[in-house]
C-alpha cells in the first residue's frame, strides 16, 4: 500500500512515513498524518502468544509500510533486546481487579523508552545509500522530565546524527535532571531554559519553522533538524504496540477473549500516550474506552469535559512533572481525525489556540470524541494518596504519575465485563522523594538516601541505572533564555 503522510493543516506535501520521520514537524507547523489509518486492519488473534517483537514487527509493518521486512526485523532487534530489564518488554501484571501494564522497564526507566530505543533505528534508514558523512540531522527536543533522557539514550553516539535536549530549569525531578546532564556521548547537547516546559516546546517548534535557521544549517555543515518528541510520527508509532501487547497477554491469561472491548487508563500531559490507543483502535483492536488522567494541570480534562481548550490558565509545578503541560501538542491528531480529516477546521483551532490561547470545538464535534475519550484528574494531595492506597492494596509501588492514573481508575465507575488497564509510565525511583513521603518514609538526605530507604520498605530495588547516578560526573551546567535557544541549537549544529 503506498501510503503518504500530510499535515493536519493542510495537503501542501505529501510524504512517506522515511520523510515524515526525517523532517517531524510539517512546514506549516501541524504534525504529520496519514488519510490510511485503519484501512489496514491487524489479526489480532494471531498476536496472541507472540513475543514483543513479533507484535511490534506486525504492528509497524502496517503503520510504517515504506520500510522494508528486513528493516524492521533489524529495527525491533536492535531496540528490544538487552537493554530490557523484563524479556516481555511492557509486561502486565494485576492489581486488584484491575491491571497495570508496566511500560518503565528500558534503559531509562520511563515509557518513553518503548519508542526511543527504536527512533534512533528509523531515523538511521531515512536516507537510501547515501555516506555517512553527506548528510547529517540534529534531533531537537523539549523535555518534561523523561522523554529528554531516552532521546539522549537512544541517539548518542548514533552516526549521521546529533541530539540537543532543553528542559525547564527546576521543574523536572533531581534524578531526571541528572539522567540528562551525565548523559555520554559525543553527539549530544543538554541544557536547562528559564520557563516551563510549554514556554520550551513553543520555542523548539518556532525553531523548525525558522527557514533563515535552517538555510544556514543546510549551507554550513549539511544539517537538518528533526524532532524526538512525539509529534515526530515515528515516535508515535511504536507506542501503538503496547496496547496490543496488553490485550495478547489478557487474552493468554484468561481474562478476555478475542473480541471483548478493554479500557485503557493512561497518565498523559501531551496526549501522545494515549493517542496512541486511539491508533491501536483504528487498527482494530478492540478498545472500549480511553481514559485520560491529569495531574493538576488538568486542562485535557476541562477539554474533554467542555469542549474548550484554553492555555491561558495558571501553571503549576506538581510531583508529576512529566505531565505539566498546558498545550498537548497531539490533540491535533486526535482532533484531525475526529473531525474526518477537516484540515480547514485544524488549522483555525490551532490559529486561534496561537493568537487567542483557546480554541472551542463545537457540541457535535465534543459528543463524538466523548463517546470514546473519558477523563479524570488528581490534585497533589490525591497523588500522593493514591501512591499509598496502591501500596496498602496491592503492596505495588507506583510513581506520581501512575497515581494520577491509579486516582482516576479507583474514581471511575465500573463497567463488570469490561478490563481496565492501567499504564504505568515511569519507576517509582525516578521520584524517590514524592514516593517515600507518601509511604511516611524518612526523606531526609539525598534522593539516593530516598531510594535505599524505599527498596528497603518496599522490598523492591533500584534500577542500576538510576541508583548509578550518584556518582556519576555531570556533563552540562548551561542555562539560558528562551531567546537563547536558537543560537543554542545553531553552535550545536556546528559541532556535528
Amino acid at each position: 500500500m503506498n501510503t503518504t503522510f500530510h499535515s493536519t493543516r493542510g495537503y501542501s506535501e505529501e510524504l512517506s512515513s522515511r520523510q515524515a520521520i526525517r523532517q517531524g514537524l510539517a512546514g506549516d507547523g501541524g504534525l504529520f498524518v496519514t488519510d490510511d489509518l485503519g484501512k489496514q486492519q491487524v489479526d489480532v488473534a494471531g498476536l496472541v502468544g507472540k513475543p514483543y517483537q513479533d507484535m511490534a514487527r506486525t504492528v509497524l509493518d502496517v503503520l510504517l509500510p515504506d520500510f522494508s521486512d528486513s528493516e524492521l526485523d533489524e529495527c525491533v532487534h536492535a531496540a528490544y533486546g538487552s537493554q530490557w530489564l523484563d524479556r516481555a518488554i511492557t509486561s502486565l501484571k494485576p492489581l486488584g481487579d484491575d491491571y497495570i501494564l508496566e511500560l518503565f522497564n528500558g534503559p531509562t526507566s520511563a515509557f518513553k523508552d518503548v519508542a526511543l530505543q527504536i527512533l534512533p533505528q528509523f531515523m538511521a534508514r531515512t536516507t537510501s545509500g547515501a555516506p555517512e558523512t553527506s548528510e547529517r540531522v540534529m534531533v531537537l527536543t523539549a523535555t518534561s522530565g523523561d522523554t529528554g533522557k531516552a532521546a539522549l539514550a537512544g541517539f548518542a553516539d548514533t552516526c549521521g546524527t546529533g541530539i540537543t535536549v532543553f528542559y525547564p530549569e527546576g521543574k523536572v525531578s533531581e534524578i531526571q535532571r541528572l539522567q540528562m546532564t551525565t548523559q555520554t556521548g559525543s553527539n549530544v547537547n543538554v541544557c536547562a531554559v528559564k520557563g516551563n516546559f510549554d514556554d520550551a516546546q513553543t520555542a523548539v517548534k518556532r525553531i523548525f519553522g525558522d527557514k533563515d535557521l535552517a538555510e544556514k544549517l543546510e549551507a554550513g555543515n549539511n544539517v537538518s533538524l528533526s524532532s524526538a518528541n512525539s509529534i515526530n510520527v515515528g515516535r508515535l508509532v511504536p507506542q501503538v504496540v503496547y496496547y496490543f501487547s496488553a490485550y495478547a497477554q489478557l487474552v493468554e491469561r484468561g481474562a478476555i477473549k478475542v473480541g471483548d472491548e478493554v479500557e485503557f487508563v493512561v497518565p498523559t500531559g501531551n496526549f501522545g500516550d494515549i493517542l496512541a490507543g486511539y491508533y491501536a483502535k483504528k487498527l482494530g483492536l478492540p478498545v472500549g474506552k480511553l481514559t485520560v488522567a491529569s495531574d493538576r494541570n488538568n486542562v485535557l480534562f476541562d477539554f474533554l469535559t467542555a469542549g474548550i481548550y484554553n492555555r491561558e490558565r495558571p501553571f503549576y509545578e506538581t510531583t508529576s512533572p512529566s505531565m505539566d503541560i498546558l498545550v498537548s501538542s497531539n490533540l491535533e491528531r486526535m482532533l484531525y481525525y475526529m473531525s474526518n480529516g477537516d484540515t480547514e477546521l485544524i488549522r483555525s483551532l490551532m490559529d486561534d489556540l496561537q493568537n487567542k490561547g483557546s480554541f472551542t470545538i463545537s457540541e457535535a464535534l465534543l459528543k463524538q470524541i466523548r463517546e470514546l475519550f473519558s477523563c479524570g484528574w488528581a490534585d497533589e494531595d490525591q497523588v500522593s494518596q493514591a501512591i499509598t492506597d496502591c501500596w496498602n492494596a496491592n503492596h505495588y509501588v507506583i510513581d506520581p504519575h501512575t497515581a494520577c492514573g491509579y486516582h482516576v481508575l479507583e474514581q471511575e465507575p465500573r463497567e463488570k465485563a469490561m478490563p481496565r488497564v492501567l499504564l504505568s509510565t515511569a519507576s517509582p525511583y525516578k521520584f524517590p522523594r514524592v514516593v517515600g513521603k507518601a509511604l511516611d518514609l524518612d526523606t531526609t538526605g539525598t534522593d539516593f538516601e530516598c531510594m535505599d530507604r524505599l527498596s528497603e520498605a518496599t522490598g523492591t530495588t533500584a534500577p542500576k541505572n538510576l541508583r548509578g547516578l550518584e556518582h556519576a560526573a555531570e556533563r552540562f551546567t548551561d542555562v539560558i533564555s528562551i531567546d537563547e535557544m536558537s543560537d543554542y541549537v545553531r553552535d550545536a549544529s556546528q559541532r556535528l
